[in-house]
Formats: C-alpha cells, sequence, structure tokens
C-alpha cells in the first residue's frame, strides 16, 4: 500500500514540475516576443527577464526626511528625460511593458480613437470594490452605461449639488479659522475631509459629517481600502485573489470592502424606500443626489439598471470624484485644490488678482452669500488658476489604454493589447506648447492665449470619448470651494517648490503635505 501511494505522489509531483515547467516555458517565450516586438522602440536600457527595468530605480524615499532619496515617481520623470524628443519610449515594470505617450501628437493618436477604449491590467484591482462600472468597464457595457449616466451631469442637476458645495465649504472655513494669524498648518487632511463630505452627500444624499468626525468607520474604511490597493498594485506576489487572502492586507481589504458597500447597500435600500412612500416628494423640493438619478435611469430600451449595476456606479462616482489613495487623504478634487492653494500661496501677486476678481463679484453688502452658478462664470481668473494648477500638477499624473489593436505611432507599431500609458505629467510640460513650463502663469489659460493650442496637449481629465464624465462637477466644485476659502483668507507658505516631493502613484500628492499660513482678509466675509 505504502509503494503504492508513494508512486502517486511522485506521478502528482512529476504533473506538477510538468506543469510549472509548461507555465514558466510559456511565459518566457511570452516575454521574449513582447521583447521583439518591441525592441524598435527606444527605452531604457538593461532590460531583464523577470525583472524588466527594475533594477534602475532605487525603493522611492517614502520615509525620507526632506526627499533625501528621490521618490521613485521623481525617477520615472528623470528616466523619460532624455527622451523627450523621441515620440514615445518603452519601460518594463518587472515583467510587464509599457509604452509612454508624452506628447500632444502621439497621445492623440490612442485618446482620440473609439476602439482604444479598454483600461490596463492594474485597473483589475478595483474590481472587487467598483465591479465594472463606468471607469473600469469596456465594450458594448461601457458604451451604454455612458450614454445612460451623461444626462445625470446636466448643469441643472449641478446646480443643485452647488447649494452642498456650498454647506461643506462653509463648514472648511469654520475649520480653518483657528490657523488665522497662527503658525505654518498642514492643510491637505482639512481639504480632503470636505470634498469626502461632498461626494458622500452627492453621489448618495448622505452626509457622513467627515469634517467633524474623521475617525467614522466609513472614512476609516475608504482610508485603508484606499492604502490596499495601491499597496496591492505595487506588490505582484499580492496580485494571485487566492494567496491574496492568505496575507494580513488581504483580510483587512474584505473587511474594509464589507464596510464600503454595506455603507452603499443601505443608502440605495433607504433611496428606494423613500421614492416609494414619500409622496411629499411630488409638493416639496428634494435636493437629489446622483444614486436618485440611476433609481431612474433606463437604457435605449427603457430597461433600467439592476441593484448591482446602481451599486456599481455610485461607487464608481465616489471613487472617481473622492478616492483616497493613501491615510494621508489625497483624491482628484482634493488633490488639484491643494496644489492650487500651494500655487496661490506662493504667488502673492497671482493671488490677488483672484481676491480682485472675488471682490468684484461679492459686493461688501452681500459678501458671506452662497456662491451661484452665475458667479462662478465671473471668476474666470481663478479658473485660469486651476488650470494651471493642474497643469503643473495633474491630478492623474499618468493614465493608460490597452490596445484593442495594433496601431502605429510615428513609424513605430505598437502591437495588438500592448498597454499605452499617457504621461500627462510630462505633456503638460512640453516647451513647445507651455514656454517656460515649471512657471505658474494662469495667464496661459485667458482665450486669446489658449487659441490654437493642441487639443491633446492638455489633459488633465483625459480627452477624447473616455473622457471623465465627472469634469464639470469637478471644475464645480474646485472654484467653489477655493472662493469660499480665498473670500475669507489671504495665504501665504514658505514652503519651496522642491520641498514637496510629489509622489505618484494613481493620484499625485505633495509627500510632505501643503503648509501654509492663513491671514484674515478685512475686506471679505469679516
Amino acid at each position: 500500500m505504502a509503494p503504492e501511494g508513494d508512486r502517486l505522489f511522485s506521478w502528482a509531483a512529476a504533473a506538477l514540475a510538468l506543469l510549472l515547467a509548461v507555465w514558466l516555458a510559456r511565459f518566457l517565450l511570452d516575454q521574449c516576443w513582447k521583447y521583439v516586438q518591441l525592441k524598435p522602440i527606444p527605452g531604457l536600457s538593461p532590460w531583464y527577464p523577470l525583472l524588466g527595468n527594475a533594477l534602475l530605480f532605487e525603493r522611492d524615499g517614502e520615509g525620507s526626511k526632506m526627499c533625501e532619496v528621490v521618490a521613485f515617481f521623481q525617477q520615472m520623470i528623470n528616466s523619460m528625460e532624455p527622451f523627450r524628443n523621441v515620440p514615445l519610449m518603452q519601460l518594463w515594470i518587472g515583467p510587464h511593458p509599457v509604452v509612454l505617450l508624452y506628447r500632444p501628437e502621439t497621445v492623440e493618436v490612442v485618446l482620440r480613437s473609439s476602439k482604444h477604449l479598454a483600461k490596463p491590467f492594474i485597473y483589475t484591482f478595483l474590481h472587487p470594490w467598483l465591479g465594472t462600472g463606468l471607469l473600469t468597464s469596456t465594450g458594448g457595457k461601457w458604451r451604454s452605461r455612458r450614454k445612460m449616466l451623461t444626462p445625470t451631469f446636466h448643469f441643472t442637476i449641478l446646480e443643485d449639488f452647488l447649494e452642498v458645495i456650498n454647506e461643506q465649504a462653509n463648514v472648511l472655513v469654520q475649520k480653518l479659522e483657528k490657523h488665522v494669524d497662527k503658525e505654518p498648518f498642514d492643510c491637505t487632511l482639512y481639504i480632503t475631509l470636505c470634498a469626502l463630505d461632498v461626494i458622500s452627500e452627492t453621489a448618495m444624499g448622505k452626509n457622513i459629517g467627515a469634517q467633524h468626525n474623521k475617525d467614522s468607520e466609513y472614512v476609516q474604511a475608504v482610508y485603508r481600502m484606499s492604502a490596499l490597493i495601491q499597496q496591492r498594485q505595487k506588490s505582484p506576489w499580492l496580485w494571485p485573489d487566492l494567496l491574496y487572502l492568505m496575507f494580513q492586507e488581504g483580510r483587512e481589504h474584505y473587511r474594509s470592502l464589507n464596510i464600503l458597500h454595506s455603507f452603499t447597500d443601505n443608502a440605495i435600500e433607504q433611496h428606494r424606500s423613500n421614492a416609494v412612500s414619500n409622496g411629499e416628494q411630488s409638493r416639496h423640493k428634494v435636493r437629489r443626489a446622483f444614486l436618485d438619478m440611476l433609481l431612474n435611469a433606463t437604457d435605449d430600451d427603457g430597461k433600467k439598471l439592476s441593484y448591482l449595476d446602481i451599486r456599481e456606479e455610485v461607487d464608481t462616482f465616489m471613487f472617481e470624484t473622492s478616492f483616497i489613495f493613501s491615510f494621508k487623504g489625497h483624491d482628484t478634487s482634493a488633490s488639484a485644490m491643494k496644489w492650487c492653494i500651494y500655487l496661490l500661496a506662493s504667488h502673492p501677486e497671482a493671488q490677488r488678482k483672484v481676491h480682485h476678481e472675488l471682490d468684484e463679484v461679492f459686493a461688501t453688502g452681500d459678501s458671506d452669500r452662497n456662491i451661484t452658478m452665475d458667479d462662478l462664470k465671473q471668476l474666470r481668473y481663478l479658473d485660469c488658476a486651476i488650470k494651471e494648477a493642474l497643469r503643473l500638477f495633474p491630478s492623474v499624473p499618468f493614465f493608460g489604454r490597452t490596445l484593442s489593436e495594433e496601431c502605429y505611432v510615428r513609424g513605430f507599431r505598437i502591437p495588438k493589447g500592448m498597454d499605452v500609458i499617457i504621461g500627462s505629467f510630462m505633456l503638460h510640460r512640453d516647451h513647445v506648447v507651455f514656454p517656460e513650463p515649471e512657471e505658474f502663469r494662469p495667464e496661459r489659460f485667458s482665450p486669446e492665449n489658449a487659441a490654437g493650442r493642441h487639443p491633446y496637449a492638455y489633459v488633465p481629465f483625459s480627452a477624447g470619448p473616455r473622457n471623465c464624465i465627472g469634469q464639470r462637477f469637478a471644475k464645480m466644485e474646485e472654484m467653489a470651494i477655493l472662493a469660499t476659502i480665498l473670500r475669507h483668507f489671504f495665504i501665504e507658505s514658505t514652503q519651496r517648490r522642491d520641498q514637496l516631493c510629489p509622489v505618484g502613484e494613481l493620484i499625485l500628492r505633495p509627500n510632505k503635505g501643503i503648509w501654509i499660513q492663513l491671514k484674515r482678509r478685512l475686506t471679505s466675509c469679516s
């Protein structure tokens, strides 16, 4: 009996070894095929099987006191600089190759196409939370869902959302009051919690009070989930789902996911119940949330979204507009506001122009009223300042597409299935389009200066068919909150640009925070 068991064990071990050998052989052949296909494209060297270009990069300097070690993001930017005058470059992140595009004419080839709409592999780690909603879906589902959701961002609906933004911006100002005429402080968490309150109430109709209670279970779950997803994306050994659950991070991911989905489920159920039972809604103005519109949305055949479809899109809206990518708190809208605050604080002359514009729009007699959509239309210089901040520090410094078919970029062939990364951080620093690109000059975006600019030279919200559906909401939120802050305060900063240490994960954030001082504006809201 024992010899028979030994033989079975030997056969099983041999079969397992054979499968492993076949898998390894296929993997290496795939690596070699990709290497040969991409060889004509300029790229970093040396390249090693499995490791790619990894040995060229040091571990990032996240824990350093003042960026003694160059962060991985900065190393990426430095590595791209020698290729500035070539149209594209290849980079191997471990065993995974990507093609980087950072010139307007090359970016246009991919972004304007109605075929290259799929998202790269790294987005699959968002599926447990977001499913295949608008951000992560592709093909027919994406087209149908995009068409269905576009009306939810109509001007009149955004106007309803502005009421929420005003309320939360006023709470933010109250929180900032304690810092007036005091020592410098890091403003990043204040801005992030305000953005989280805005998006929670506009997306789900629920006020989570993050600005009053940053330690709530839901807020902490968002913080933790963001950190876990970010860590997993950078750790190939955590990629397989079965292995992930064996690690502590995988179990924490599961617990945080339950909290997030339970919160969304409760919000959906509550809004469904209200829609059925509240007969007063027809006689009284009801503040609409994104969720309410999803409950009523229909496709071309008149079919409504399923329960899971609705949850996907609510969670996606939360993610795209206010997803926090580290415990310090950094999201797309809040990221743009933080960088703009820093740049205006560092350029007092530009800040004075914003203040002058605000004083013209908000007369002394009604200086503390809420901001309206008409007000936002008149804040042209503030709009230019935000656009220039997004040029220098785009909230999403890299975003990608997976090619659905081979394409040619300036004579270079990129094979089907390849991941292409748009480097907006480098794209926005093209000195031909933006002379002296490191300078903060809001005037670049005045109508006369922006006229004739290449349409793909500036893509903070992506571009083409798959541009950001929520960009009008984001712009409205950023302008209204910044205008509210600047109506009350003059902002100063002694932080140098080289002290910020930008970290470009999925969201571009300042590693050392944004440290400012506040002075009260006696001519406004006092």
